[in-house]
């Protein structure tokens, strides 16, 4: 119970954010915004013989932080993100839009695709990743004579995570 009530304690605002084509549907409030830093994971790869290698992303791996910066979670490939109380989402990508910044990862909005466990997580259905830094592939270094190498590059975000109102909570300050 604690847990929940500082989650809601410290939303900015219940109102959805960001550039209209990345909100998620009406209807949903937002349950919790968390930064997340930690890196983008590339490998080297070719999509197919002769073509020249690229650097494709692999998977995230990052810390969630609360707005206070308490770690309170990870997220991972699939994508996935964990909370501290063991719950999880899993998403897919809905919408993208380049940030602002060009050595920065797209925005996404992302929908729920599956759960697990019971927790805050369980109850997310959309998912905001906006005001990114960093996190975008080299643009050199992936050869044919390096293919399947990784590489890290670090990358921040902030993530909205938004599901439906229950009993009037969501919106808690």
């Amino acid at each position: 119970m604690l847990i929940a009530a500082l989650v809601f304690a410290q939303l900015a605002s219940p109102e959805p954010v960001g550039p209209k084509a990345l909100r998620p549907p009406e209807g949903q409030v937002l349950l919790v915004k968390l930064q997340g830093k930690g890196s983008q994971i590339y490998v080297c790869q070719s999509a197919a013989e002769g073509d020249t290698p690229a650097w494709k992303l692999k998977a995230p791996d990052a810390k969630l932080y609360s707005l206070s910066g308490e770690s309170v979670g990870r997220h991972f490939a699939g994508p996935t993100w964990e909370y501290s109380d063991g719950s999880q989402v899993v998403g897919k990508m809905v919408a993208s839009q380049p940030a602002p910044d060009k050595e920065s990862i797209p925005w996404l909005l992302l929908k729920a695709v599956s759960h697990s466990d019971k927790g805050l997580f369980s109850r997310v259905q959309s998912i905001q990743r906006l005001a990114t830094k960093g996190g975008v592939a080299p643009d050199t270094g992936c050869t044919a004579s390096n293919l399947k190498e990784e590489t890290s590059v670090p990358y921040e975000a902030t993530y909205y995570f938004y599901g439906e109102r229950v009993g009037g909570a969501m919106n808690a300050h």
